[in-house]
């Protein structure tokens, strides 16, 4: 995919979080151009969106990971900063086949931060860590 593509990607998010936090709603020209931009998965991704499947963690140090809870059950930790989810659907779609700018659980951790429906979670340093590592069955 093109920079360019990227760049209306981010123009768009931009465009409904200025919207959506002067109406909220999200008007049909935006929802036609999600759907535009990034394919099916716009709307798996809004339906996450309204069932509040993603919560923002944050730690001391200023560290965040978005967990989303996927239609499956899975939970997923998905990273905006580096735009990476370890799920599947990211593997084969995004990384492999370069079909698709992100998967349904990326992009409704940026649609709920856009729209200020993503749950907040504090967790300490030490928990972030091990979210990172990829053991977040950890107790901290």
């Amino acid at each position: 995919m093109g920079s360019s593509l990227l760049s209306v990607a981010e123009q768009l998010l931009k465009a409904l979080q200025r919207t959506y936090s002067e109406t909220n709603q999200i008007p049909d020209d935006l929802l036609i151009a999600l759907r535009f931009v990034f394919g099916q998965c716009a709307l798996q991704a809004l339906g996450l969106v309204d069932q509040r499947s993603v919560t923002c963690l944050s730690s001391p140090s200023g560290r965040k990971a978005f967990q989303v809870l996927g239609g499956s059950g899975h939970l997923y930790t998905c990273f905006t900063s580096c735009h990476y989810c370890p799920c599947p659907a990211f593997s084969f779609s995004v990384l492999r086949r370069i079909e698709s700018l992100m998967c349904k659980h990326l992009l409704a951790a940026y649609l709920s931060q856009a729209m200020g429906l993503c749950q907040q979670e504090q967790v300490s340093d030490q928990k972030m860590t091990h979210i990172l590592s990829g053991k977040t069955g950890a107790s901290t």
